[in-house]
C-alpha cells in the first residue's frame, strides 16, 4: 500500500464514518431518553434514500400511505385516551394534527412537478413522508410500554424492525435506488483525488452534529431531553412530559436517519434492507460510547468507518466480521470496569 491508496481509504473511511456518527448519535439519544435500543434506525436510512430516489424520478414516496395510515391510527388512539380522561374538547386538535395534516400534505404534494423541483425541495418532500414515522411509531409501539424493562423494549424494537423491513419490500420492491450526486467532479489534493460529494457528506454531517449540539445546549426542548436522559423521574417531577420527550427524540432519530439515507444515496445503491447493516455499524459506534457519551459515540463511529475501509482493502471477504468484532473488546472492557445495576434499581 502506498500513500495514495492510504489517503483514498482514509477518505472512504471518514465518509462512511460521518454517516455512522449521525446514526450513533441518534441511537444514543433514543436510548438515553427512552431506554429503547432502536434497532429500526437503519430502516429510516433506507426509507429516506429510496423516497428521495422516487421523488427524483418524479414519483411520490410510497411511504406517504404509511404516514397517513399511522396518522389515522394515532388519531384514533389519542381520541380514545382523551374521551377516557373526559377531555373531549381536545378531539378536533388531535384529529387535525395526526390525521388531517398528513392527508393535506399528501394532497398538496400530489400535483407538484416533483422531477423538476429544485434539489432542496425534493429533499424536503422526501423527508415530509418519512420523518413523521418516528413519533408515530413511538406513540403506537413504545409509549404504551414506556415503563417496561429494557428487555421488553428491545423485543418491541425487534418487532418494529421486522415490520418496517417487510413494509420496505412492499413499498419499494427488491430493486435498489440511487439519486444524482449533489455535485459532480472533485479536485486533486497532493496525490489524492477528493470528490465534491465526499465533502458534501462530511460537511452536512458536521453541520447536523453541530446543530444537534446547539439544540441540546440552547433550546428549551433540548434541555428537556437532556434532563430526561439524566434523570427520568426527576424530569417528570419538574413537569417535563416523558411522552413528549419520547416523541421528540424519535422525531430527531427519524430525521437523522432519513437525511443520512439521502446523503449516501448518490454514492451507493440502496435497497430496502440496506439500512439494517448501516444501522448496525452505527450501533457499534454507539457501543464504543457506552450508549451514553455523544462525543465517544461519534469518535467510535469514525473508527468503525476507518476500520471498515482498511478491512475492505486487506480482507474484503471478512470486513463485516472485523467491524462487528470490535464490539467484543469494548463490551469486555466495560463489563470489567462498570458497576452492574439491575433494571429494577433505576
Amino acid at each position: 500500500m502506498n500513500a495514495s491508496v492510504a489517503l483514498i481509504l482514509v477518505q472512504d473511511g471518514v465518509t462512511n464514518g460521518a454517516i455512522y456518527a449521525l446514526l450513533s448519535l441518534a441511537l444514543v439519544l433514543v436510548f438515553a431518553v427512552t431506554r429503547v435500543i432502536f434497532i429500526p434506525q437503519g430502516e429510516f436510512v433506507a426509507y429516506g434514500a429510496l423516497s428521495m430516489a422516487a421523488v427524483s424520478a418524479g414519483f411520490l414516496p410510497p411511504t406517504m400511505w404509511l404516514v397517513v395510515t399511522l396518522g389515522i391510527a394515532v388519531a384514533l388512539v389519542e381520541s380514545v385516551a382523551a374521551l377516557r380522561e373526559g377531555a373531549a374538547a381536545r378531539l378536533p386538535m388531535i384529529i387535525l394534527k395526526n390525521a388531517a395534516l398528513p392527508i393535506l400534505a399528501l394532497v398538496a404534494v400530489r400535483y407538484l412537478p416533483l422531477k423538476t423541483l429544485a434539489y432542496p425541495l425534493q429533499i424536503a418532500v422526501a423527508l415530509l413522508f418519512v420523518v413523521p414515522l418516528g413519533p408515530q411509531i413511538y406513540r403506537l409501539a413504545f409509549q404504551p410500554v414506556a415503563e417496561a424493562t429494557v428487555l421488553l423494549l428491545l423485543i418491541v424494537s425487534v418487532a418494529v424492525h421486522f415490520v418496517l423491513l417487510g413494509l420496505g419490500l412492499y413499498f419499494f420492491g427488491a430493486e435498489g435506488g440511487r439519486t444524482p450526486a449533489f455535485s459532480d467532479g472533485g479536485f486533486n489534493l497532493g496525490s489524492s483525488y477528493i470528490q465534491f460529494q465526499t465533502l458534501w457528506i462530511v460537511g452536512i454531517a458536521a453541520v447536523l452534529i453541530a446543530g444537534l449540539a446547539l439544540f441540546f445546549e440552547h433550546s428549551i426542548y433540548g434541555k428537556a431531553l437532556r434532563a430526561t436522559a439524566i434523570n427520568r423521574t426527576g424530569a417528570r417531577l419538574m413537569g417535563i412530559s416523558a411522552d413528549l420527550a419520547g416523541k421528540l427524540c424519535f422525531t430527531l432519530a427519524a430525521l437523522v436517519g432519513a437525511f443520512s439515507g439521502i446523503l449516501i444515496a448518490p454514492i451507493t445503491t440502496v435497497y430496502y434492507d440496506t439500512g439494517f447493516l448501516i444501522g448496525l455499524k452505527g450501533f457499534v459506534g454507539a457501543i464504543v460510547g457506552g450508549l451514553a457519551s455523544y462525543p465517544l459515540a461519534a469518535a467510535g463511529a469514525i473508527l468503525v468507518g476507518l476500520l471498515e475501509s482498511y478491512s475492505s482493502f486487506y480482507a474484503s471477504a471478512y470486513k463485516e466480521v472485523i467491524v462487528f468484532t470490535l464490539i467484543i473488546p469494548v463490551l469486555l472492557w466495560r463489563s470489567l470496569t462498570t458497576h452492574h445495576v439491575d433494571d429494577e434499581e433505576h
